[in-house]
């Protein structure tokens, strides 16, 4: 299980560290709660220990596999063969999963597409979305800053 002070990703929110356990009295119920501090906007949020296990967060990857994630990122081929709607279905779906090399694969995926013609507002959304959520892991893993973090993805 997780202990404070632990690097965590949560899917769809990003990296960022567990601060605290607190109990807490919500709707007539006292649990006690991990407090997480996301790097995304310095978001805080609280989440039930009871409910870690489905929530899909996990520790942070380790820097080798950082490493050989982006070696993938930058070398890895995409596949051009999919529809739009495919694509989208897809690519949720990867996000949602929260790995890191699938999260890695769409915005590497999107970036080469919005290179060759312009995404269009629902992509071009999730490709914000999925390289901050990359960045910050990236961050956290390696200890640098974000503007570093994008050094790495974009050269």
């Amino acid at each position: 299980m997780f202990e404070v002070g632990d690097n965590i990703f949560y899917p769809m929110q990003g990296a960022g560290v567990i601060e605290s356990i607190q109990e807490k009295e919500v709707q007539g119920e006292i649990q006690q709660y991990f407090i997480i501090k996301l790097l995304i906007k310095k978001m805080e949020v609280m989440i039930p220990i009871s409910k870690m296990s489905n929530s899909r967060i996990r520790m942070v990857v380790d820097s080798n596999t950082l490493d050989n994630i982006l070696i993938n990122f930058h070398n890895g081929e995409s596949d051009c063969s999919l529809s739009y709607k495919q694509r989208f279905k897809l690519n949720t779906e990867k996000m949602k999963t929260g790995n890191i090399e699938e999260g890695a694969e769409v915005v590497r995926d999107l970036m080469r597409i919005d290179k060759e013609k312009s995404l269009n507002s629902s992509e071009k959304q999730m490709l914000g979305n999925a390289s901050k959520i990359f960045i910050s892991e990236l961050e956290l893993v390696k200890g640098i800053s974000e503007s570093k973090a994008k050094e790495l993805l974009y050269g």
